[in-house]
């Protein structure tokens, strides 16, 4: 294995993937990623650690991050970001306001994108400056 979580690369580089493929797996890596911080935590109840991670995973909270990151993104990224947030999903937000939807699907596209660029080492600096604010961890 090369970094990836499993064996399977994508049928296609990943920056000709559609932006809302690349968010798919964007919500997936950064749900593990959640995970993951919230169980090195102290707290493992099972109800603790859900409300923990609903914390970041809210697309109120992952647009409230990508704000954050904002000014740290390469152009690249910061491309990466809007093809994603201009990306026609097809289905309307059930619990989310409709910007806060579409800046969370860049935000998820970005974690996609450095996912499979194997960018594992940007994708650790971005999640610590999302902990490094007040309410962050």
């Amino acid at each position: 294995m090369d970094g990836n979580l499993f064996q399977f690369e994508p049928a296609k580089d990943a920056a000709q993937l559609n932006p809302l493929v690349l968010a798919y797996m964007g919500d997936a890596v950064f749900e593990v990623l959640v995970r993951q911080y919230v169980i090195s935590r102290p707290n493992h109840r099972p109800n603790h650690l859900h409300r923990e991670a609903v914390k970041f995973v809210s697309a109120k909270a992952q647009a409230r991050t990508l704000q954050l990151w904002q000014p740290h993104l390469t152009p690249e990224e910061a491309d990466i970001v809007k093809r994603g947030r201009n990306a026609k999903s097809g289905t309307m937000p059930k619990n989310a306001d409709v910007l806060d939807y579409r800046h969370s699907t860049g935000f998820e596209c970005l974690i996609g994108f450095l996912y499979y660029t194997k960018r594992f080492d940007r994708l650790e600096l971005l999640f610590g400056l999302m902990l490094e604010q007040p309410g962050g961890s």
